[in-house]
């Protein structure tokens, strides 16, 4: 018998709401550690602390290779089928390949500083030091573990690893503001706070793993994997496009805004995008927590409520967000004084477009979660190159006839366009609903 589709979404919320309390202790941590450095370092040291690390985090984005919703896809069918072995060298393929992307990413961050640091108006301090900050892209070599506790239910692992990474910097900040330190300091503060997060997700993922999997699973060779999980390359290629595409915009923005406007105008871009990221990492985290559960209903072929649990998750996702952006929009001025000083002030004004722009894509994640479960990832690459990197030729110009408000602009259009192509892609695969197993085979 189907499982109705609010079987379906409560689940989802569920793993949603073991993430948020995570996710919410994070967001409390990293608006005082922004306050404490905002404050100390001021809208221009501060905004090349975040053009650094903007930097590093972009040149990581583009090159690394996570293989997150390839374990939860093709390890939800070996679990199934109890497939132990499978799932085991699933795990170690992705590993291996996530992991020389990494050290690629990281070579490359270092090679390009030198080079990239002066153009974004970096001091010297920031740019002598940005060739060890580039190990920060480590930070995000950590998709295997968070994939297999996805695959395995652990979301009240993954929200407690949200906390890591703010933890550090808020206890780092203390400690650079107490001593001086400046911007090295802070910078240094930074690198730790990224190493914290990616040895604390390996630690976890570990963690779960222990008893449950075991070396000896690796016996048949890491490298069968594609054999055994047919279409395995072709899915890894197209949802890592997926996702570098999907992030790169917002990864661009402030490097756009760096390079046009200076680092004074990135300080207060960042402490807007901090102030509205309470909307956005929630729709991050519902397309993790939905991508599980519609994983398991393609591995199970059970397709009919795909549709049903997906429209309404969205639905609770975008009415929960409505109230925050209204609020964000009234008050955003004092917002951004109360949290980084009066030095901020002009922060305020791209706040309201950022937190619409967020609003709207609460929907995203969600709808290419869908997308990917269906087996239909390039569907969502398409819509997020064209939304995200190619209506990044509008912001140069936004920027420079708008100023700093022209990035809000920018975003508020970028999530619109972006949502509903989504949505198109996602009723012209579910109306009327193909047979799925029939189309993962072809």
């Amino acid at each position: 018998m189907a499982e109705p589709a609010h079987g379906v979404v409560g689940r989802i919320y569920a793993n949603l709401g073991r993430l948020l309390g995570g996710k919410a202790a994070a967001g409390v941590l990293s608006l005082a550690y922004m306050a404490i450095a905002a404050r100390a370092l001021g809208p221009a040291d501060y905004g090349v602390l975040i053009l650094v690390h903007a930097y590093v985090m972009t040149v990581g984005g583009i090159i690394e290779f996570p293989g997150w919703q390839a374990i939860v896809r093709y390890g939800a069918q070996a679990l199934t089928m109890g497939d132990r072995p499978r799932l085991a060298r699933l795990l170690a393929f992705a590993g291996v390949v996530e992991g020389v992307g990494g050290v690629l990413a990281v070579a490359v961050a270092f090679a390009l500083a030198p080079w990239i640091g002066p153009r974004l108006g970096w001091s010297p301090t920031a740019i002598a030091f940005a060739g060890p900050y580039s190990l920060a892209v480590l930070a995000s070599i950590r998709s295997m573990p968070a994939g297999y506790l996805q695959l395995s239910g652990r979301f009240d692992l993954l929200g407690a690893h949200s906390v890591v990474a703010p933890a550090v910097r808020l206890a780092g900040s203390l400690a650079a503001l107490l001593m001086g330190a400046g911007l090295k300091g802070f910078l240094v503060v930074w690198l730790i706070a990224a190493l914290a997060e990616w040895a604390a997700m390996w630690g976890l993922g570990a963690y779960a793993a222990w008893g449950r999997l075991s070396h000896r699973d690796l016996s048949g060779g890491v490298w069968t994997a594609p054999r055994e999980n047919p279409g395995l390359w072709r899915f890894m290629l197209a949802t890592n496009a997926d996702v570098t595409i999907a992030d790169l915009s917002g990864r661009l923005a402030p490097l756009a805004v760096g390079w046009m406007l200076g680092p004074t105008a990135a300080g207060l871009y960042a402490v807007a995008q901090r102030a509205t990221a309470v909307l956005a990492q929630p729709a991050q985290i519902l397309g993790q927590a939905a991508y599980a559960e519609l994983a398991r209903l393609v591995a199970d072929g059970d397709g009919a409520r795909v549709r049903g649990a997906l429209s309404r998750a969205v639905g609770i996702g975008l009415l929960a967000a409505a109230p925050v952006c209204l609020l964000i929009g009234l008050f955003g001025g004092r917002l951004a004084v109360t949290i980084a000083g009066a030095a901020f002030t002009g922060a305020g004004g791209v706040m309201l477009w950022l937190a619409l722009a967020r609003t709207v894509l609460m929907a995203g994640p969600p709808f290419s979660a869908a997308l990917t479960a269906l087996g239909r990832p390039g569907l969502s690459v398409w819509a997020n190159l064209v939304s995200g990197v190619g209506l990044l030729l509008m912001l140069p110009p936004l920027l420079d006839w708008l100023g700093l408000i022209g990035a809000g602009v920018h975003a508020l259009i970028q999530a619109v366009v972006s949502v509903a192509l989504l949505t198109l892609c996602v009723r012209s695969e579910t109306t009327p609903l193909p047979d799925i197993a029939a189309r993962i085979e072809a």
